[in-house]
């Protein structure tokens, strides 16, 4: 979207709006739930990696010796926001099982809404992968930023991040404290709460994948 830059992508495609929908309503369980989260993460993964570097391997096919692509370089690293990024992880891991994981925590203070970090492990070398950030909401905007912030300062370069629902305002704040990385979006909703949860959003996915309340 042109309001956004170019480095944003807000997708499409039929199954995944599909599935969102079923994310969307109160009545889905624990476990449908966390399947949906799953497979969403593996139709977004589809689109968000299709730039991942390739570099041609000899392989022996039955019939004869051929020059094939494969990934290339230190590929990928997967690093959710935790803890409700964490059910995003199988579904990038099924598409490339060879990525490396990485966990930030970050927690939000209940009066400012601001992120805390409490935790921080990434791959190493960092700086040699392509990072995908995930986390099933962008609502202020304010962990996205602050996890892609202690990302770069680790060396990371190349990031994406990955989202299934996103507010406007996250997204404004994010694409302008970030505007050098790729922004993948499953659905943009109307605005937050004063709460700052997204309306008509999901409730809190951490909450609703895990079964807690």
């Amino acid at each position: 979207m042109d309001a956004y830059g170019e480095n944003v992508i807000i997708m499409n495609h039929p199954l995944l709006k599909h599935k969102i929908t079923r994310l969307r309503d109160k009545n889905t369980g624990t476990n449908e739930f966390r399947s949906l989260v799953n497979e969403i993460a593996m139709l977004m993964g589809y689109e968000a990696l299709r730039d991942l570097p390739l570099k041609e391997e000899e392989i022996e096919t039955p019939i004869e010796k051929c020059m094939a692509p494969v990934i290339a370089g230190r590929k990928l690293a997967v690093v959710p926001i935790l803890r409700a990024g964490l059910g995003m992880t199988n579904g990038i891991l099924a598409l490339v099982p060879s990525a490396k994981v990485g966990h930030i925590g970050l927690y939000r203070d209940e009066v400012t809404h601001e992120p805390h970090e409490y935790y921080c492990k990434l791959p190493d070398p960092i700086e040699e992968r392509v990072i995908v950030v995930t986390d099933p909401m962008l609502a202020t905007g304010g962990s996205a930023v602050s996890a892609v912030d202690f990302i770069k300062r680790h060396g990371g370069r190349k990031i994406k991040f990955m989202c299934i629902i996103a507010a406007p305002e996250g997204l404004k704040r994010l694409s302008e404290a970030h505007p050098d990385i790729q922004i993948y979006i499953g659905q943009l909703d109307r605005e937050l709460n004063k709460d700052a949860y997204i309306c008509p959003g999901l409730g809190d996915a951490g909450d609703r994948i895990f079964g807690t309340k």
